[in-house]
């Protein structure tokens, strides 16, 4: 009987430590950092993964080398006509007469991707947009360039004007189709963004996720292969010339969260397309998206000085998005550094302080915070009794 109690004695105490045990590991693996692998080998001259949202990026290398861009290179010409499409210069109605440099048959043309335009024949600037982005159409290229600049070499000066208004550095355009020039090149961090510049345009780029179009009695089908393979997948292009190799510029959404991965240089389609799949699932597996903010929030009040009003309300002016590691969300940190003295009259708009965001001590954005309001100067009883009131507080401060 003695021997009885004492073992249910050890077992109880043998319970409860087990169990105290078992919630020290849940604790501590709660606790428990993010692990992050290294990021996947890629095959590729030059490569990056960012976050359309955020800008951050996830993986890069080689992302500044200025490489032959092929048929990369209508992604500008593609955004150039955005553009113009969404500034009302232009309609997908207009007619274009497509002239012998734009033409199908064009020497200059032999062996490499078409529309099939005929030289005379009047075609839609809307029809030249999907033979650009859907076929791959050299002739479109040019007859849209044409269209909208009055020559090929005047609207290259117009793609390179957009790409510096981009900040796209690294980049240099000679031609609106890619063929080979020693001049023309981009790099894989322009090509993304420029990407993140074309996903602002949603009524063009939905035509980077259509498969095929057909044009002449002529249906080709989208080079991007990843739309049938990656169901995540709704953009952008390839682009292919033995000098530049087999390239793919790659926008995906899962979750909410959406990646734009560009390589540079690979071996062969199914290579890019490989190593393109490695970028994405690595981003989506590892790392997450919030939107902290949207544009015209406001975050907090503060005091200002010698107004009509007493208070200033502060907020971002555009919308905050933070990509980190999945799962270390609740481990950031927001704080406000607002100006010590506001004085009217404060101008809506104006930078009265910042957000700063960091994540385990590593501060990883900075966001000016604006007024969101104007305040105009109070009376001049107001003005000179808040001027005493300041005097005194900085003189004991």
């Amino acid at each position: 009987m003695y021997f009885s109690s004492r073992s249910s004695f050890l077992i109880s105490v043998f319970a409860k430590t087990l169990s105290f045990i078992v919630c020290l590991v849940a604790i501590n693996a709660a606790a428990a950092p993010a692990i992050i692998p290294a990021p996947p080998q890629i095959s590729a001259s030059g490569y990056i993964l960012i976050d359309a949202d955020s800008g951050k990026v996830i993986v890069e290398h080689n992302a500044d080398e200025q490489l032959p861009p092929a048929s990369l290179t209508k992604l500008m010409t593609s955004y150039v006509l955005s553009y113009e499409l969404e500034q009302g210069n232009v309609s997908n109605d207009d007619l274009v007469t497509i002239s012998k440099n734009a033409w199908a048959q064009n020497p200059i043309f032999a062996g490499s991707s078409l529309m099939w335009i005929e030289v005379g024949k009047k075609v839609s600037l809307g029809d030249l947009h999907k033979g650009i982005v859907i076929s791959s159409g050299n002739d479109s290229s040019v007859a849209v360039a044409e269209h909208l600049a009055g020559s090929e070499s005047a609207f290259a000066d117009v793609m390179n004007q957009h790409a510096q208004l981009l900040g796209m550095s690294g980049s240099h355009f000679t031609n609106s189709h890619g063929l080979p020039d020693g001049e023309h090149y981009m790099t894989a961090r322009d090509l993304a963004t420029l990407s993140k510049a074309i996903l602002q345009y949603p009524d063009e780029y939905a035509l980077y996720s259509e498969r095929e179009y057909t044009y002449n009695n002529i249906t080709q089908t989208n080079r991007n292969r990843l739309l049938w393979k990656d169901e995540s997948v709704d953009g952008l292009k390839t682009g292919h010339t033995e000098e530049a190799g087999y390239c793919l510029v790659t926008s995906a959404q899962k979750n909410g969260m959406r990646l734009i991965s560009v390589v540079m240089g690979t071996s062969s389609e199914s290579v890019r397309e490989r190593e393109t799949q490695k970028l994405l699932s690595y981003g989506f597996r590892y790392y997450e998206t919030h939107k902290l903010y949207s544009a015209g929030d406001q975050l907090t009040d503060t005091k200002v000085w010698s107004g009509a009003d007493d208070s200033l309300s502060l907020g971002v002016e555009r919308e905050v998005y933070l990509t980190i590691p999945r799962g270390q969300k609740d481990e950031l940190e927001a704080l406000m550094n607002i100006d010590e003295i506001i004085e009217a009259p404060v101008t809506k708009g104006k930078d009265y302080g910042e957000l700063v965001v960091s994540l385990n001590g590593e501060e990883l954005l900075r966001e000016p915070l604006i007024a969101m309001q104007s305040v105009e100067q109070g009376g001049l009883f107001k003005r000179l009794w808040d001027a005493i009131v300041l005097f005194f507080i900085q003189l004991f401060s």
